[in-house]
């Protein structure tokens, strides 16, 4: 028998990263690629494969360490001929194992003899670290695909956005497929690219090394997504085979999907599954919220502790009884449409904010006549510089201001319930009606920009969220979320607080009414606004005042430059 040392393999450009999990304990066995550890960077979590069967000696670090290329994690007990293959196993499995983002497949083509190149086509930066849903993949093998086409959809919580190819070329081999879970660096497709395309060949002596890393990419391919939802997989295999055992069998679909999005490494989801545990209800006490296996063990046991109470208890003390399922059909034709993934992410969110947060709202009219009036004479200006100026920027700006001069408005309450989080920054949501669903992007430090700054800033972000182009990073930070009906009509409503923000402002359409000057009626341009504000932190005083300062910016814009 042989004691071998394993070491971090090379991780892709990251300097060093973090031990967040060690899945054994001393003396378990393991076989070859089976997981020792899982390191986590900046961009991604890794698992660390063994090289080799045998059993764990020791751990040579501890969890929350900090490791780079090169130190030692672990030592094995192997026997003589694993140890003889052990480089050579290391040298792929580095390859294969590392998180998809960081593999440099430019590094290692492989020329075919017609001089061209075979390249992986990878996933660009979606501006997020979380793997989102393909939907549709728009091209098939044998396509011959340029520079930008659209290769595959992928949709995320809030949005639906195109994936261009990053180069032309001939599709060789499709390697994801729809249903799969993707993120930034994810390898999508097998390219034969012209060799005028590829970049420099590797040193001749280093083709061997890199033509066995370049095989190992697609390989790596399925890992990257088929651990996202390994119970639901083997749920879907042939009929009349065991494809898990009884207690994961129990488990219902949709927790395991649940499952799926949560922060876990994959130990973690083991023991879950073994358990029948739904990881989405388990709180994880780890870094950055990461469910770590104390945490599984510690939700069973309160689980069995609560078992003999109510079922509101377990329910989170809610109590609300189930909307009974109806045969509509039996009143007359229907037809049962599915909702969007957006959607279902929007009622969900609406459901938890309405249940969670006491809401207050408080209505006022602005008079806008000036307002309009200054707006529409920007109308020439507005064509040369090719923006068109619309209420909601002179809205988004005075919102900024009223932010800042009414910070109770900016802030959230920590996740403790116990103190609260002052912003200072000023980003504005604005929730856009688009034919996927609501969505709400962010526009940044409203409070340092102009009119016809925010007013560009709006067009690009409701086309892109039309278009279903918006990156998630452009749809999160807010600190206040403006919802206006516009032209659409009425006279009000109330919305709904986007928690953890504190405040959203519903306006509707504006209309001409007679207002009383002291001497007569006269007409005035009226906008109807309703402030909708989370009553734990928020009071009556705080909202009347805001409000007063919305009405006098809108008002008078004069203030706005004060």
């Amino acid at each position: 028998m042989t004691i071998q040392t394993i070491v971090v393999p090379d991780l892709g450009g990251a300097e060093t990263v973090e031990v967040i999990e060690l899945g054994l304990s001393p003396g378990d066995s393991i076989e070859v690629e089976d997981s020792l550890l899982v390191l986590e960077s900046d961009k991604a979590t890794m698992d660390i494969p063994s090289p080799a069967s045998g059993a764990l000696v020791k751990y040579l670090v501890a969890e929350g360490a900090t490791v780079k290329v090169g130190d030692a994690i672990a030592e094995i007990e192997v026997t003589g001929d694993a140890a003889v293959e052990a480089p050579e196993v290391e040298e792929v499995e580095q390859v294969a194992h590392e998180p998809v983002a960081e593999v440099a497949v430019e590094t290692v083509p492989e020329p075919s003899p017609a001089g061209s190149t075979e390249r992986t086509i990878l996933v660009p930066d979606i501006g997020s670290d979380d793997k989102v849903e393909l939907i549709e993949i728009s091209v098939a093998v044998g396509d011959e695909v340029a520079e930008g086409d659209t290769l595959v959809v992928l949709e995320s919580d809030k949005a639906t956005m195109d994936v261009p190819s990053t180069h032309s070329g001939k599709v060789l081999k499709i390697l994801v497929a729809e249903g799969d879970k993707l993120g930034t660096g994810d390898a999508l497709a097998l390219f034969e690219v012209t060799a005028e395309a590829a970049p420099v060949a590797a040193p001749a002596a280093k083709s061997e090394p890199a033509a066995s890393a370049a095989s190992a990419a697609p390989k790596a391919a399925a890992p990257a997504a088929a651990p996202v939802e390994p119970a639901a997989a083997a749920i879907q295999s042939a009929p009349g085979q065991p494809a898990q055992p009884a207690a994961v069998a129990s488990v219902e679909p949709a927790a395991l999907s649940d499952a799926a999005q949560v922060y876990a490494g994959p130990a973690v989801r083991l023991i879950a599954r073994e358990l029948g545990v739904a990881l989405s209800e388990v709180p994880g006490s780890g870094p950055r919220g990461r469910i770590l296996k104390d945490d599984v063990s510690n939700f069973v046991k309160q689980v069995m502790k609560n078992k003999a109470e109510p079922a509101a208890a377990v329910s989170g003390g809610s109590g609300i009884p189930a909307v009974p399922a109806i045969d509509f059909s039996q009143f007359g034709k229907i037809e049962e449409l599915p909702m969007s993934k957006i959607q279902k992410l929007t009622a969900a969110n609406m459901q938890r904010n309405w249940l969670n947060v006491p809401h207050v709202t408080q209505f006022d009219d602005a008079d806008i006549t000036e307002l309009e009036a200054f707006r529409k004479g920007l109308k020439a200006e507005g064509e040369k510089r090719g923006v068109r100026v619309t209420p909601v920027a002179f809205l988004i700006k005075a919102i900024g201001a009223a932010l800042e001069a009414n910070p109770e408005f900016n802030r959230s309450l920590a996740a403790d319930g116990q103190n609260l989080i002052q912003k200072h920054y000023c980003h504005v949501g604005m929730a856009v009606d688009t034919p996927r669903g609501l969505v709400v992007p962010v526009i940044r430090d409203v409070n340092e920009k102009g009119i016809w700054e925010i007013s560009a800033e709006i067009s690009l972000l409701a086309g892109k969220a039309r278009d279903g182009k918006l990156k998630p990073a452009e749809m999160q930070g807010g600190c206040f979320t403006l919802s206006s009906l516009g032209a659409i009509g009425g006279n009000g409503f109330t919305p709904i607080v986007n928690a953890p923000e504190v405040g959203i402002l519903g306006v509707s359409k504006s209309q001409m009414k007679p207002v009383w000057d002291g001497a007569e009626f006269v007409p005035r341009l009226l906008l109807p606004m309703a402030l909708s504000y989370d009553h734990r932190a928020i009071n009556g005083g705080d909202a009347g005042r805001f409000m007063t300062h919305l009405v006098k910016l809108l008002s008078d814009i004069r203030y706005l430059a004060l």
